[in-house]
């Protein structure tokens, strides 16, 4: 069962075997995977046995999302700040990653998930940029779902760059800044091809964002699970998506009657 920090009450009901109600299944899911370096010290072993262990995690998820009938998966990789940990973690990640992407990909997209990613690609090794790229093409024609991995990205980078190419815009007379609004912001995100996510998870207990998604969460729910990611399993998303189904989402509106 998974454990929540307090004001969070677990809901009973179950998950239905094979999704949850098509009525209340979010259609975009996004998970910061925290928690891979505790779980490993607490066992005694080097921080990179805990990403390793988490690599399970990231297939077993990515899988079970699709068959529960999830349209968008975002992963939260690699941050923009995850680059201040020790060079070998950060080179250790970047083996795992070259890891994933050769044994994964292809299995993918027999499977219908389409790959894409979102943050700067320019400062990773070039052998991981030509793997995201043919990753992205390799997995183009995937329709069954969409997993979207956040690698090298952070939320206030990427606002920053859309306004900064907004102002752009406008500067060359192509757009008035009385025309920018919402949606011209969101236009220029990483994110959009895709919806903004209705349920954003954070595993290892920690209750914060760290710089993601800031401005695509405005409406999202949110779920802290105290269970690291290594641990965290198949049912460990069906009581996300039970809980997700028992919130009711009113986007600013009145609480439904009845």
């Amino acid at each position: 069962m998974l454990r929540f920090k307090p004001g969070r009450k677990a809901a009973t009901t179950e998950v239905p075997p094979n999704r949850a109600e098509p009525r209340a299944l979010p259609e975009h899911v996004a998970i910061i995977m925290d928690g891979n370096g505790r779980w490993a010290t607490r066992r005694g072993l080097p921080r990179i046995a805990g990403h390793k262990r988490g690599i399970n995690s990231v297939r077993k998820i990515t899988r079970h999302a699709k068959e529960r009938g999830v349209k968008y998966l975002t992963l939260f990789a690699f941050s923009t700040e995850n680059w201040l940990r020790p060079k070998d973690e950060v080179h250790g990640l970047f083996d795992l990653f070259r890891y994933y992407m050769r044994r994964e990909c292809r299995t993918l997209a027999r499977e219908g998930v389409r790959i894409r990613f979102i943050g700067d690609p320019s400062e990773m090794p070039e052998d991981i940029q030509s793997m995201m790229v043919e990753a992205q093409d390799m997995t183009a024609s995937g329709d069954a779902m969409t997993l979207i991995v956040a690698l090298n990205y952070g939320s206030r980078a990427e606002i920053v760059a859309a306004t900064q190419r907004l102002a752009a815009r406008a500067a060359a007379g192509e757009i008035t800044p009385e025309s920018i609004d919402d949606a011209a912001i969101s236009a220029e995100m990483n994110t959009a091809d895709f919806p903004d996510p209705d349920l954003i998870v954070r595993t290892s207990g920690e209750q914060r964002l760290s710089n993601f998604l800031l401005w695509q969460a405005a409406y999202s729910e949110f779920l802290f699970v105290d269970r690291h990611w290594p641990d965290f399993d198949e049912e460990s998303f069906d009581e996300c998506l039970t809980l997700y189904r028992d919130r009711d989402r009113r986007f600013g509106g009145l609480r439904k009657s009845g």
